[in-house]
């Protein structure tokens, strides 16, 4: 029997050949043929969602060229790690929004930082517009895998994201079951959170190779499950019934003689792995080749190892060749 073929999620929109979150960088894997996109989401502090992989913002906005904000740049500690920059939470979207982004990478993607300082930031509510449009214009049903980031540390500051996550997406029309929605996290508490509240979507534990979940070492300290405990069968049993799948780094499905696939689906748990890259400096050491960190390496036979895995859906940031190699 031929094995289904996962769905191909444009991380971040396609994130390959624009500034990640970007506009153009979301519209350019719908046009790719995605069968979702993935937006991470953060907030401001007057309590909008943005769209953007972090909450500090130095390294995709230009904001550190905006004297007027200069007096905001500051160092936090998020999820128990020190950063030094500006923070969205420090901000108003009235703010935010004079701000345009940048390519993070530039060193690898330099065809994307050609593209630096021409969009605005986005809020959720106008990516999940631009998805809804999206579907209509090219004729298929497209989905949104909603990335809740940093949970724990924003309801610690007074800026719980649950409600408003929830705020928008019935706002938007996405909460009613009709549209293709994931909401994923690496912090379990606010999946089930958000579950309680009725929000229809498949809930999606987001696993790391290594360490614990930030809202469980909080709550337990170094009794927390580590992330590969969790992916163990003893650690997936305790998973059936509170989300509907994991979504784990493709480093722990690259690693000789793992059964993490077949011990999901044998518990009916759904498995994604993240994130499929052709460059050399994302690629495992075996599939690297020549012409440096931003040269495309063998990627087809690195994705080739994973997809052999039976997997149910992957993270990319180059869409027309996530497309052509999964469904193809």
């Amino acid at each position: 029997m031929p094995r289904k073929k996962p769905l191909v999620i444009g991380h971040r929109g396609a994130p390959g050949y624009r500034p990640e979150h970007s506009r153009s960088s979301y519209e350019l894997a719908l046009a790719m043929g995605v069968d979702a996109v993935e937006p991470d989401v953060v907030a401001t502090k007057d309590g909008v969602l943005v769209v953007r992989h972090e909450n500090e913002i130095s390294g995709t906005t230009d904001v550190a060229e905006h004297a007027e904000f200069a007096d905001r740049r500051t160092t936090k500690r998020v999820d128990g790690q020190a950063l030094t920059g500006w923070f969205t939470e420090d901000f108003t979207w009235d703010e935010l929004a004079t701000l345009r982004g940048r390519e993070r990478l530039p060193e690898v993607r330099a065809t994307s930082a050609s593209f630096d300082g021409g969009q605005p930031i986005l809020r959720l509510v106008d990516l999940l517009d631009l998805v809804r449009r999206g579907s209509v214009e090219h004729g298929r049903e497209i989905g949104v895998v909603l990335e809740v980031k940093h949970a724990t540390y924003f309801a610690s500051i007074g800026l719980d994201l649950v409600p408003l996550i929830e705020r928008d997406l019935r706002a938007a029309g996405w909460a009613d079951g009709e549209l293709p929605l994931i909401i994923e996290c690496f912090e379990q508490t606010v999946l089930g959170q958000l579950r309680a509240r009725g929000i229809p979507a498949s809930y999606i534990y987001l696993i790391e190779s290594s360490g614990r979940p930030y809202d469980q070492l909080v709550a337990h300290g170094k009794r927390a499950l580590t992330y590969k405990a969790t992916v163990a069968p003893r650690g997936l049993n305790g998973l059936i019934g509170a989300v509907d799948g994991i979504s784990v780094s493709k480093k722990m499905l690259l690693a000789h003689g793992n059964t993490i696939v077949a011990d999901a689906h044998a518990r009916g748990l759904k498995v994604f792995t993240w994130t499929c890259r052709p460059e050399n400096a994302f690629l495992a050491p075996e599939f690297r080749g020549d012409g440096g960190k931003g040269a495309f390496g063998d990627y087809e036979a690195e994705w080739g190892v994973i997809a052999r895995q039976g997997i149910d859906g992957v993270f990319v940031d180059h869409p027309d060749l996530g497309v052509a190699f999964f469904r193809g």
